[in-house]
């Protein structure tokens, strides 16, 4: 495999007429001007302006001072002085409190299934149309056992046929697959997008994107090496995306050693809900930018935004 980390970072970029050919419409789009002059010169009058604000409200500001430590001229911070709860808060808190009652995780996840029905959206692997008794409880104990990786043996019930042991191990390997997890997932995440709650914090439009690093001790497809996190060990690195509605509406794994910027984009591109987030948050690992794209844009623009920025695709 060849190196990455060390690898010339303009070598995936787009050069000559392709790159002339995409560099209008990518600048236009993030808003950017065509030449650096232009960008060079706004981002040095914004250091400028920010120094000298910085020099002139010193003398005024008592959050900062100029101490000696050390024998060295350091800067220091004033601590934020704690602030009481007011009482409103904590009757808010209360009343919030008293407003969820305390549930079994089995029973939550049979509720959520009665609102939704998302366990039809789990089909056999041959046989598309053939539909199993009691599917959903099944369904449910499949996933309450994946989510919490206590494997089987919890949920086994034998005076219950939905589920006996023959019946959770048959439903694990006939109807969990990639595809009917995704929609399933989808159906949660459109009807999670139509709650009076869930349009109040926002049109979709904004969601957030980060890599979670996990060792492996199994060989995997994309297990690899990565010392900064893994150590000596290796490990994956799962994509996960959560719009502003507080709800993730899509992830998938890709090898431990790419750089999440890399795949960033893969979540817009690839997911199918009723979601089209227009901005998307990252972290320093994506490059510390928020991607800012019109809302009538389209898979073939945010491909071209990903080969401007040297991000190959998949």
């Amino acid at each position: 495999m060849p190196s990455q980390r060390w690898a010339d970072p303009r070598a995936q970029l787009l050069t000559g007429e392709a790159r002339q050919a995409q560099r209008t419409s990518v600048c236009r789009t993030l808003g950017r001007d065509e030449l650096p002059e232009p960008e060079l010169t706004r981002l040095a009058h914004e250091l400028d302006a920010a120094y000298r604000r910085t020099a002139d409200n010193l003398p005024t500001n008592e959050a900062v001072r100029i101490e000696r430590v050390h024998g060295r001229q350091e800067l220091v911070l004033s601590g934020l002085d704690k602030l009481d709860e007011p009482p409103s808060l904590v009757a808010l808190r209360t009343l919030v409190a008293q407003r969820l009652p305390r549930v079994e995780l089995p029973g939550l996840l049979l509720e959520v299934q009665a609102w939704t029905g998302f366990a039809s959206d789990f089909t056999h692997v041959s046989e598309q149309g053939a539909r199993a008794d009691d599917l959903p409880i099944s369904v449910c104990a499949i996933l309450l056992a994946e989510a919490c990786n206590v494997g089987l043996e919890p949920l086994v019930r034998p005076e219950i046929p939905a589920l006996t042991r023959a019946r959770l191990a048959w439903i694990q390997q006939s109807y969990m697959r990639a595809d009917t997890i995704t929609n399933a997932n989808i159906r949660l995440v459109d009807v999670h997008a139509r709650l009076p709650l869930t349009k109040a914090l926002g049109g979709g439009e904004l969601a957030s994107a980060d890599g979670l690093r996990f060792v492996v001790p199994v060989r995997l497809v994309h297990a690899a090496g990565n010392p900064r996190y893994f150590g000596r060990r290796k490990g994956v690195t799962y994509m996960n995306y959560t719009s502003a509605g507080s709800i993730g509406f899509f992830g998938f794994v890709v090898p431990g050693t790419l750089r999440d910027s890399m795949v960033i984009l893969d979540g817009l591109l690839e997911q199918h809900t009723s979601l089209w987030p227009t901005t998307l948050v990252t972290d320093s690992a994506s490059y510390t930018v928020i991607w800012t794209f019109s809302a009538e844009c389209c898979p073939e623009l945010l491909c071209s935004v990903r080969l401007e920025a040297g991000i190959p695709l998949r």
